[in-house]
């Protein structure tokens, strides 16, 4: 840097660090301070005003970690400590029965209501969360999940258990639904979106795989009691960190989202104001290659991506209101019919079936409960994986294909499941488990994909409808299944049930047609006056 010159502006990891007034090159006239920055995707570059080379005295500049991934890290933890709960029905359902006399159908109706809840708070939550922020919405889900667990520990009626379970839980979980993966990345993230969704999703997984087995034997000895403390522990634990590290956007942190190569049409400012920055040479007219730089930066910003300047920008009015706007213009979109569709199935044949009655249904053949839990949790472990690799394969892939296939899949397991329970545990059983776990929520990141690509900046919300008809036909699923077997006494027609659904999936999903809906108003913030 020559003597004369401002600090410069710097842009790195895919951030923007603005000294007090200093404009960055898209918005740049004569008498401002400019940065001439060459951003890559990353954001790694570093560069002076004058001359586009690192500033003189200091080498190449420090990498750091981008609060994007801080951000990420802390969701994550978040979605571990919120999925006790979902670990617990299918593992204290044999206890409560045993202990209050309650027939499964009284249970199951507990676990439906929580998931009717889990699912239809889900949209109103990404609007709170556009209204009021990730943080305190997240904060305030996971002292309700812990509220809810806690209080368990004092029923002894079952209108209390529908309390417990169904009501509390249910807002609580259901606002640390699935769209809240996919609202973190769409604030975030630019690149890795799809990545970043199939690792938050895993976060439900391992938050089961890390409490289920634990839960199992605290309601062998000591009693389902404590294993309900355990609960209310573990989502209760996250809070400060959510309070402390969960930034609610790029703005917030003074940056971008990561992998933005677009610089926005006024400066993202952190919320603690800078020093005012003297007067300083243009880029336009400090270098001769300068003008290049400045040409480049401000055709960037004339497309910036949506997605940067609605993370820049927080939506104002009712979060209701908002939701309710989205859901009508979602409904005349064919594609978003086909989702729903598609993804009640999927609820219906995971968390409704497989995670609500698993359990049971190998009790009933004679398989210990904390067996079962353990295969459970095995599938925990694969979805961690799968999901990912999900996540990963979203980004390269049409994600109406990689649906279909994930239905069939499961369809296939299921078709098969009523005759590899038995009180042991056969090779054939571990092969279920894995195939099934690979493909638990491996659908997440492909439906969010197709959400964000057809509805646009109304995706988070559109997505949070969509999951909601995952909770409604989970929470129809965990009822009929209790039905089935007050009935019949086994869940065999349940299992083969479940399989031809997935057919039905699988087909809608191959056979859908991503339309675009119409344009709908994107909020642009004012321009600053020039100076």
């Amino acid at each position: 840097m020559t003597p004369g010159q401002s600090p410069s502006s710097r842009i790195g990891d895919g951030g923007s660090k603005v000294a007090g007034d200093a404009t960055t090159a898209a918005d740049t006239t004569p008498g401002d301070a400019t940065t001439a920055a060459d951003t890559t995707p990353g954001g790694k570059t570093a560069v002076d005003v004058g001359n586009g080379h690192p500033p003189v005295g200091r080498g190449r500049p420090k990498r750091r970690v981008h609060p994007a991934w801080v951000v990420a890290a802390v969701a994550f933890l978040a979605l571990v400590g919120a999925a006790g709960f979902r670990a617990a029905p299918g593992v204290l359902m044999v206890p409560l029965q045993q202990e209050f006399g309650w027939s499964t159908t009284v249970l199951s109706l507990a676990v439906s209501i929580n998931l009717v809840l889990f699912g239809l708070t889900a949209p109103f939550a990404a609007a709170l969360m556009e209204r009021f922020g990730i943080r305190m919405v997240t904060g305030c889900a996971l002292v309700l999940i812990g509220a809810g667990s806690a209080l368990t520990v004092l029923v002894n009626q079952a209108w209390q258990i529908l309390l417990t379970w169904g009501l509390l839980i249910g807002l609580g979980t259901g606002s640390m639904a699935l769209v809240f993966a996919a609202t973190v990345a769409d604030k975030w993230f630019v690149q890795r979106r799809g990545l970043v969704i199939g690792v938050l999703t895993a976060g439900s997984a391992a938050g089961q795989l890390i409490f289920l087995p634990v839960i199992a034997a605290l309601a062998q000895q000591p009693g389902w009691r404590q294993a309900s403390l355990l609960i209310a522990a573990g989502a209760l634990a996250v809070v400060p960190m959510v309070l402390r590290w969960l930034k609610n956007s790029p703005a917030e942190a003074g940056v971008l989202p990561y992998g933005a190569e677009a610089v926005p049409s006024e400066p993202i400012q952190p919320e603690r104001a800078a020093a005012p920055a003297a007067p300083a040479t243009t880029a336009a007219t400090a270098a001769p290659d300068a003008p290049t730089a400045a040409t480049s930066t401000s055709s960037a910003a004339a497309t910036a991506a949506p997605a940067a300047q609605s993370a820049a920008v927080p939506r104002s009015g009712n979060a209701a209101v908002r939701a309710v706007q989205v859901l009508r213009r979602a409904a005349k979109v064919r594609t978003f019919w086909a989702l729903v569709a598609g993804f009640a199935i999927c609820g219906a044949t995971t968390n409704g079936l497989i995670g609500t009655h698993f359990i049971p249904s190998a009790h009933d053949h004679g398989m210990p409960e904390t067996t079962a839990a353990g295969l459970l949790a095995v599938v925990g472990l694969f979805d961690i994986a799968g999901t990912i690799a999900s996540g990963w394969l979203t980004d390269r892939y049409n994600p109406k294909v990689l649906l279909a296939v994930y239905y069939q899949f499961r369809g296939l397991g299921l078709l098969v499941l009523p005759v590899l329970l038995t009180s042991t545990v056969h090779p054939s059983m571990i092969v279920f488990v894995v195939i099934y776990g690979l493909d638990w929520v491996a659908t997440v990141p492909p439906t969010a994909a197709i959400c964000r690509s057809v509805f646009g900046t109304d995706g988070s919300v559109v997505f949070g409808w969509v999951f909601a008809a995952h909770q409604l036909g989970a929470a129809g699923a965990a009822l009929l299944a209790g039905v089935i077997r007050d009935s019949t006494g086994q869940y065999t027609l349940a299992w083969f049930g479940a399989a031809a659904l997935c057919t039905v999936a699988a087909v809608i999903s191959a056979t859908m047609s991503r339309d675009r809906k119409p344009e709908s108003p994107v909020l642009v913030p004012e321009p600053e006056p020039m100076v």
